[in-house]
């Protein structure tokens, strides 16, 4: 620190090496990281478990989501810290992966951080901690092995896959209509998947959303449904055994791309441009006809005349249609994209069994329905929902669902709900700890005591008493832990008063997939943030 004087005789400070001054280091600047995680944690806690309760998000341009979903959630928050930036990423990576289970790994990271916090008040290094966390995830994910059991996912008309997707759709905002979701999200991924390479092309499944009606009138249709309309009043609405010309370029003149100039002088001249335009529209309906296709799928726009001329040639059409669709119009119908309507020819048409527009209600919106595709196995979902919001969230719902069913088939294994699973390896890890010797003991057994915050936390959100509930359920665990290995929460009483329940008996699956990604991930996280001791921005360090 020195001290100088201006042009006008005041004095000021100099500090040196401000922003160092700024910069927080070794164990304080862990503390801090793991404070900023569990800001992130604390955040979606209350959102889990089938009593889990839902957060409003408010974008800066007004667009309101309400939603439970941890990845949607922070998605849309605006995270300033780095370290809370590795919490969303967390979620993200579990979401890519499996699609579910991404409120409870961010809760099981952030339980892990706050277990770490109180080692690392006692003096345990970071490193310790983070060796000690590995061995006792080593430990959990063989405990889930053990617990896991093989599902026949073909027999009873596939009813264990629609069990776990109910399980999955109890935390969510259609848990009312949770049986009819999951019938739907089973039906949706059994129509594209491969069960001898037990793979699903999830490409294949679309989602629309409609707002007006009510989730009970959500359907799956065979095939594709655009959001999209005749592009003629009296065009025909309904066209059996279609034969779609998809294309990419307008029905429109050619227009250069150059700056150009054209001068009219006589009524002669205006009338021979006049009928050149026409030929050249004629022309372009023309090769469409000869192709034997009767719509016409058109990505860009064309006006009023173009529109005219093609209801004249009884060829309805559809303009406006984005890419993507475009796409999967073609894989669907087994088409190819025409670029230019000199390369349209029969062999590029797509069919499909019938082609129909619907309209809703009593008002004019109005969707394309391609059903009985020929080449591929492709279906829509339409969601319908008194209000966009519940659009939006029942999709993003049936989506978790879908990817847990795909989940199961490529894997058939499955592990108990409720908690119940969290509490078998938390017994399993506490074992494993008392056959340790030295520091790492202490980090095990705190592992331990993070993987019970899950079911404490599904007993606090439904209104129980958190300790007293675990604690029964742990304690019958260990009583009866030779028949007993799915015994978790339910929101029944039992005979003692307690709400543990076995949840074979209830229904209530999760993957044994996810729930090792859960594990995995979240250890993975911690590890990393229990590892960094200092952040310095690019460039201020000297």
């Amino acid at each position: 620190m020195s001290m100088v004087y201006d042009e006008y005789g005041r004095p000021f400070i100099i500090l040196k090496e401000q922003q160092s001054k700024n910069r927080v280091k070794g164990i304080e600047a862990t503390k801090s990281n793991i404070l900023a995680a569990r800001s992130i944690s604390s955040v979606l806690r209350t959102s889990l478990g089938p009593k889990g309760l839902d957060k409003l998000l408010v974008s800066p341009d007004g667009d309101v989501t309400i939603t439970n979903d941890g990845a949607t959630i922070l998605q849309e928050i605006q995270v300033d810290s780095q370290v809370a930036k590795l919490m969303v990423e967390l979620s993200a990576s579990q979401d890519d992966e499996i699609g579910d289970g991404t409120t409870g790994v961010v809760v099981l990271a952030g339980a892990l951080l706050e277990q770490a916090d109180h080692l690392l008040r006692k003096g345990i290094h970071p490193i310790r901690i983070a060796e000690g966390f590995e061995r006792a995830a080593g430990v959990a994910m063989k405990r889930l092995e053990e617990i896991s059991e093989k599902m026949d996912i073909n027999s009873n008309d596939h009813e264990a896959l629609v069990t776990t997707a109910m399980t999955t759709l109890s935390s969510k905002i259609v848990q009312q209509n949770k049986r009819m979701m999951a019938d739907i999200a089973v039906k949706a991924v059994l129509n594209v998947a491969d069960l001898e390479r037990n793979d699903v092309n999830f490409e294949r499944i679309r989602m629309e959303g409609k707002t007006g009606g009510s989730l009970e009138e959500t359907t799956i249709v065979n095939g594709l449904v655009i959001d999209k309309e005749i592009s003629h009043p009296q065009m025909a609405k309904v066209i059996e055994n279609a034969k779609m010309c998809i294309l990419t370029c307008p029905f429109e003149p050619p227009k250069p791309k150059t700056k150009h100039k054209l001068e009219i002088s006589s009524k002669e001249a205006y009338e021979k441009l006049y009928q050149n335009e026409q030929q050249y529209f004629r022309d372009m309906v023309q090769k469409v006809k000869d192709s034997g296709a009767n719509l016409v799928i058109c990505q860009w726009g064309f006006d009023d005349e173009a529109n005219h001329l093609l209801l004249q040639n009884q060829l309805p059409a559809v303009r406006w249609v984005g890419g993507v669709e475009m796409e999967h119009i073609a894989m669907a119908t087994g088409g190819r994209i025409v670029p230019r309507f000199e390369d349209i020819s029969a062999s590029k048409l797509g069919t499909a069994g019938r082609v129909r527009e619907i309209s809703f209600g009593n008002t004019s919106e109005r969707m394309l329905v391609i059903e009985d595709c020929a080449s591929s196995s492709a279906v829509t979902v339409l969601v319908r929902g008194g209000s966009k919001m519940l659009v939006e969230e029942a999709k993003r719902s049936l989506h978790d669902a879908m990817c847990v069913v795909r989940n199961l088939i490529r894997d058939n294994r499955v592990v108990y709900g409720g908690g119940a699973a969290e509490l078998a390896c938390s017994l399993a890890v506490s074992e494993y700890a008392d056959t340790v010797t030295g520091v790492d003991q202490y980090a095990i057994k705190a592992f331990a005591e993070a993987l019970e915050d899950i079911p404490l936390a599904l007993a606090e959100n439904s209104g129980l008493s958190p300790i007293e509930e675990v604690a029964a359920a742990k304690a019958r665990q260990v009583k009866e832990n030779s028949h007993l290995i799915g015994l978790g929460l339910d929101i029944e009483a039992n005979e003692e008063g307690f709400h543990s329940a076995d949840m074979k008996e209830h229904g209530v699956f999760e993957t044994l997939c996810g729930k090792q990604q859960q594990l995995q991930l979240a250890a993975q996280v911690v590890k990393m943030i229990l590892k960094i001791d200092d952040v310095i921005s690019m460039g201020s360090y000297q």
